[in-house]
């Protein structure tokens, strides 16, 4: 009698919101765009620092590529997830086509890609409403630096076929994560930025009918093997409030019923949203913002958006199906990623529960402030 065959191992991600390494931050940073803005109420980059500076107190200048994960960094190494993937809504380039319809352009200097690669992020998700704000050049250069420092890219490309095409992330025993991603005119992505057979840009979806979803349904089939774990990135809805569409949990719940997302991650809300548990797969609605350049500016105080979460979903590497979704809850001060203190962890776990209950979910707040959301 042959020996039975042990199962795979689990796969744990880290996903987390959007990171705006651009503008203020990157003005912080070892290597510096020229910081004109042609924002209507900022003209200049350094202004979003002084802003924090006379919140925050003043910032070191220049600061180290590791800087602005802080307290990520030793929460990575602790989890040890099997791949690293985030929204990263910021181009890096030295462009200067700036879109003269958007108000507001993100950029760092392409030199200062090392931030990635010293938290060792495999992919970024590039389907978003800043991709493009430095022209198709910028696009173009963004892609070349984070492929030429070794980050996998999702959701946009030099043509529509390069922009459809899933990050593919490779583990041990023949495992893979695959990451297809998405960017909707609802979180601001123009329609025209949507990549075509000759036009570098976006992988957009128009709607969220039942004809999409089995449109990305098949895009999925037709790269997945057995035994591949899905995450598909989503920029979608607005800014701020914690209300869910009903076509966005339609959509999607038809990816997870297709069998085309183990993962659904959703992003482009400034605060986190809620979380569902469907087929034991989690839908994450909308992640907030990681790491942005708002210290300072007032406004929306009740979502306290300074506060973010580090997601680690764990998966059977068999099934896909979820074991164990474990949230770090986290606070952004100084530009960077600070672990949130305790009277904000109980805030965090709170907000999220009453949200998630309405998706028959439970969020419970455990040691060190380390967040669990559980089927109810």
């Amino acid at each position: 009698m042959g020996l039975t065959p042990e199962p795979p191992p689990a796969i744990t991600l880290f996903l987390c919101g959007d990171v705006m390494i651009g503008r203020g931050i990157d003005q912080i940073l070892p290597f510096r765009c020229e910081p004109h803005l042609f924002e209507p109420y900022m003209r200049s980059a350094l202004g979003y620092v002084e802003l924090a500076e006379r919140a925050r107190g003043p910032l070191a200048r220049p600061v180290g590529f590791d800087y602005i994960w802080g307290d990520a960094l030793a929460e990575l190494e602790r989890a040890a997830p099997d791949a690293r993937i985030i929204n990263l809504e910021t181009s890096l380039t030295s462009s200067e086509d700036a879109r003269a319809d958007k108000r507001i352009h993100y950029r760092a200097h392409p030199a200062n890609a090392p931030c990635l690669t010293v938290a060792k992020i495999d992919c970024c998700v590039l389907a978003n409403n800043h991709v493009l704000d430095w022209g198709v050049r910028g696009l173009e250069e963004t892609l070349d630096t984070l492929h030429a420092a070794g980050v996998r890219t999702a959701g946009a490309g030099r043509d529509e076929h390069e922009a459809a095409a899933p990050a593919v992330i490779e583990l041990a025993a023949d495992r893979r994560v695959l990451v297809f991603a998405l960017g909707m005119e609802s979180a601001g992505v123009p329609l025209d930025w949507a990549a075509t057979k000759h036009k570098p840009g976006v992988r957009v979806l128009r709607d969220l009918s039942a004809k999409t979803a089995a449109g990305v349904a098949a895009s999925v089939a037709a790269v997945r093997r057995p035994g591949d774990v899905v995450a598909v990135s989503i920029h979608w809805g607005g800014n701020w409030g914690y209300e869910i569409s009903r076509a966005e949990r339609e959509f999607a719940q038809r990816l997870i019923d297709a069998g085309a997302a183990d993962v659904v991650h959703g992003h482009s809300s400034h605060h986190p949203k809620a979380i569902e548990i469907y087929r034991d797969r989690p839908i994450l609605y909308g992640c907030g913002d990681f790491l942005n350049d708002y210290e300072g500016i007032s406004g929306h105080e009740s979502f306290r958006s300074e506060l973010a979460l580090m997601y680690f979903p764990t998966l059977d590497a068999g099934s896909g199906k979820l074991a164990r979704l474990a949230l770090i809850p986290t606070r952004i001060r100084g530009f960077r990623v600070n672990l949130a203190k305790d009277e904000e962890a109980a805030w965090l776990a709170a907000m999220l529960d009453r949200e998630a209950r309405r998706f028959g979910s439970r969020v419970e707040r455990g040691a060190d402030n380390c967040l669990f959301v559980r089927p109810h």
